[in-house]
């Protein structure tokens, strides 16, 4: 099979497990010549979305031996407008792969893991990686995935108005299915954090919600302020049915929850925080389903 049979047959089918935290920033924050890049794609009349982004990824993975990183960093872009000032949110694809590699050992068994990606091969991107770092420090991704649900943590910079839903039928002839996807600027996530931070550090000693708010936080703190950041559900919205997607609230159980802690609620709390996670464990079983 060459090259462009991989892609088409990628093409041809919906990868469903990954969901996304994006940062889409405005084109006066990137640097020459990387702005007048931008200013050039944005112009695309039809941009590649997300499914191109992971079926590319995928493809890259069938060759012997498997291309676990790309070779070259994309040019590609996710691109939307807000409030008439144009931003982009790069995909930075080898960045995140290298990234990505980095956590498997975490995800899979060793067996399965030498299997996929032989130990020679991460080990040629781990080298290639540290090489890339020493010219590039202060590099960091754009996009942050999460497979087979949405952390938790993420729901805490949004709210419930912040939701877009498009129902399966509703999708126009280009689309790949619905969507469901929170946005909202920059100053509001920020904003949303400190208070959500505020609120888990009086009342919890420690916990894992905060370490991961903490983290979310000391990445939103690395873009331009007048940024938009977008929760979405990815593919995820293809392995779910229509009356999930359409009673899931889970940023405003997050919201509940918080406000349940501050108001000195531990009960109340207690109960929305099983909900959410009964919620999701139904989804994350679903990537071991046969």
């Amino acid at each position: 099979m060459d090259g462009s049979e991989r892609v088409g047959l990628a093409s041809s089918l919906f990868v469903p497990y990954a969901a996304y935290l994006r940062v889409y920033e405005p084109l006066a924050a990137f640097p020459e010549p990387e702005r007048s890049h931008w200013y050039r794609y944005a112009d695309r009349a039809d941009p590649p979305g997300a499914q191109d982004e992971l079926r590319r990824s995928l493809a890259d993975l069938l060759p012997t031996p498997p291309v676990a990183v790309p070779v070259h960093e994309s040019g590609d872009a996710f691109v939307t407008v807000v409030d008439g000032v144009t931003c982009v949110c790069p995909w930075r694809t080898r960045l995140r792969g290298w990234q990505a590699l980095e956590a498997l050992p975490e995800l899979l068994p060793a067996p399965v893991l030498d299997a996929a990606l032989p130990p020679v091969v991460r080990r040629q991107a781990a080298d290639d990686h540290e090489r890339w770092r020493e010219r590039n420090p202060d590099a960091r991704p754009w996009i942050r995935t999460a497979t087979w649900h949405v952390p938790v943590r993420w729901f805490a910079l949004f709210t419930e108005e912040e939701r877009e839903y498009v129902q399966r039928s509703e999708v126009g002839k280009k689309a790949e299915g619905p969507v469901l996807r929170y946005r909202t600027p920059m100053v509001e996530a920020r904003r949303r954090v400190a208070r959500g931070l505020k609120v888990l550090r009086e009342a919890l000693s420690e916990s894992p919600l905060i370490d991961g708010l903490e983290d979310v936080g000391r990445w939103l703190e690395e873009f331009h302020p007048r940024s938009l950041v977008e929760l979405d559900y990815g593919g995820l919205v293809h392995a779910l049915k229509d009356d999930w997607l359409a009673g899931d609230r889970s940023a405003a159980d997050v919201a509940e929850g918080l406000e349940a802690l501050r108001a000195g609620d531990g009960v109340r709390a207690g109960e929305v925080y099983q909900r959410l996670m009964e919620r999701w464990r139904e989804v994350r079983e679903r990537e071991f389903a046969s």
